[in-house]
């Protein structure tokens, strides 16, 4: 690496409040402080969530109304700035970024992260780009220079959906734990549920919509009512909110489930929490669920595809149970509270670990060779330690 900083750019559609947007966020604070400087180019910067990202970035502001609107904007963008690397991190977005590199003619490295299953993308939606996007993948990540995925999972579905070579897509797992989630997990938490000596709470947390299948865990958490008095929490917002809350009113569960909707720290509940449930009907990789892990909260998963599977080790480290069987789940749930969870080994979830991640893309962006950076990695017992 030469003494000038490197750049590199994240393009992204919009800077929300979901795990990708987290995700870019740890890998930029990771990036700065190796050096590295950071262009988050986005469609729309008008955002509530970019205080996640480190003050020394540069926002580039694409001002447009649409991903595919903006690909005039972001050809400007690569023939003016031409960074090093530019990473999209969405779908569209690493689509859109393939076609400005090749229009613009850059030496730009484009490198696009798949996040989520292409083939349910393509399967659950009536919109017609959706139903067409492994015919585009076919076409164009094959132009990109390095092409990601976040799960093994999710590289296999990529590969079987787009007819990509698997041999050609690499796994890195999100960088989803950092020092930050234990301190802030021990910020102060004004709910009543989480007081001392009140009812085990079992907590969800993840967008209010068809994926993350919280129905089943409505249904499974009435069953386990049934044997174990106990309360519900389930963190987010999203467009089917008004579903279940109608199927909690005609379960009889109002005074026993919650939903504060959006929370900027969940880490707070997590830890507070005797049990973590996640009833997604698939993932990308599920970062909820390394989190909880994380702060030493029992795990029951479905065992969607992707991600779950590998985050527990086949269930070496928590309950997996079958998509969509809320009996299944509610025994899981009541096995933890019975006294048997599956216990957690912080060696393992190292992999999951910002650093362990970092390096990957610091040797994918081609910059591993930067020679003042002391990488030492630190451990999730060393996170852990450091705040007793």
């Amino acid at each position: 690496m030469t003494t000038t900083k490197p750049r590199i750019a994240l393009f992204l559609g919009n800077f929300g409040g979901g795990g990708i947007e987290r995700v870019t966020a740890l890998l930029s604070h990771y990036l700065v402080n190796m050096g590295v400087q950071i262009d988050l180019v986005l469609i729309d910067a008008d955002s509530p969530h970019l205080w996640q990202m480190p003050s020394e970035t540069r926002i580039i502001d694409l001002k447009s109304s649409g991903l595919f609107k903006s690909l005039p904007k972001l050809v400007q963008y690569l023939l003016q700035e031409r960074p090093e690397v530019l990473l999209a991190a969405d779908h569209y977005a690493n689509e859109v970024a393939i076609l400005a590199r090749l229009i613009a003619r850059v030496p730009t490295r484009i490198i696009v992260c798949e996040h989520n299953q292409l083939s349910r993308t393509a399967k659950n939606s009536s919109k017609l780009k959706d139903r067409l996007a492994p015919l585009f993948t076919k076409f164009l990540y094959p132009f990109a220079d390095a092409i990601l995925a976040v799960s093994h999972g999710v590289a296999k579905d990529l590969a079987q959906t787009a007819s990509l070579p698997l041999e050609k897509i690499e796994t890195i797992y999100n960088p989803v734990i950092h020092p930050q989630i234990f301190v802030k997990a021990q910020e102060p938490l004004d709910h009543p549920w989480f007081a001392p000596g009140e009812l085990p709470v079992i907590l969800g947390v993840g967008k209010l919509e068809k994926q993350k299948d919280f129905p089943t865990l409505i249904r499974a958490f009435a069953k386990v009512q049934q044997h174990k008095p106990c309360r519900l929490v389930i963190l987010g917002w999203g467009p089917d909110r008004p579903k279940l809350e109608a199927l909690i009113q005609e379960l009889g569960l109002e005074d026993v489930v919650d939903l504060p909707g959006h929370v900027n720290n969940p880490y707070m509940y997590m830890a507070r929490s005797s049990v973590f449930v996640l009833s997604s009907a698939w993932e990308g990789l599920g970062n909820v669920l390394i989190e909880a892990m994380a702060l030493g909260i029992p795990v029951v998963s479905t065992d969607c595809e992707s991600g779950p599977a590998e985050i527990l080790s086949g269930g070496k480290y928590g309950y997996l149970t079958p998509v969509g069987d809320s009996e299944a789940l509610a025994d899981g749930i009541l096995q933890v509270l019975a006294g048997n969870p599956k216990s957690i080994d912080a060696q393992w979830l190292n992999q999951f670990g910002i650093e362990t991640a970092g390096e990957k893309y610091l040797k994918v962006f081609g910059l591993i060779e930067k020679p003042s950076v002391d990488r030492k990695v630190r451990t999730i017992a060393t996170y852990s330690a450091s705040l007793n």
